[in-house]
């Protein structure tokens, strides 16, 4: 039980890695390197978890998800940063690349020769299931990351017109 702790806390350090290489790639100041390394590996490392503890991928990412968008807030403010600088490098990493490439390879086999029923049929189960994977878990890192800006931003937005307006009150 403490060696899957320590390939998920292993796997965790490399979802921060893969992260932060996206963060260079795009430009991302220096400033921010450490916090988007960070968020990657606890975006990362708690979807592993959840997944040890029979939750289900798009479940799990999700979770991810929310906990990058999350970080990103509090780094925005802290970075003086906009959230996306910190979030999107950071949940990149947990984009579902296998479940992709497998439905492209299912798509490939049903175009191609024409099989038998059975296995035509379970190719076409397998590819919809992979397409629909990969859909749901790209719909759980948008929502994921999306929902805790629009919160924040909202309560950001009141404090502002209080401020601005003292006529309001």
């Amino acid at each position: 039980m403490a060696s899957e702790f320590l390939l998920i806390l292993e796997k965790g350090i490399w979802f921060g890695f893969a992260a932060l290489g996206f963060a260079v790639l795009f430009n991302v100041p220096q400033r921010a390197l450490l916090i988007i390394w960070l968020m990657g590996a606890a975006g990362g490392i708690t979807k592993l978890l959840l997944m040890y503890f029979n939750l289900d991928i798009v479940s799990a990412t999700f979770a991810g998800a929310t906990l990058v968008g999350l970080l990103s807030v509090s780094g925005a403010h802290n970075k003086h940063a906009p959230p996306l600088v910190f979030s999107i490098p950071a949940v990149i990493p947990m984009v579902p690349g296998s479940f992709a490439y497998r439905m492209m390879l299912g798509l490939i086999k049903l175009s191609g020769t024409a099989t038998a029923n059975e296995t035509y049929s379970q190719t076409l189960g397998e590819t919809a299931s992979n397409g629909l994977k990969t859909l749901f878990i790209l719909m759980a890192l948008a929502v994921g990351v999306a929902i805790p800006m629009l919160i924040s931003r909202k309560e950001t937005i009141k404090k502002i017109r209080d401020k601005s307006d003292p006529d309001d009150n």
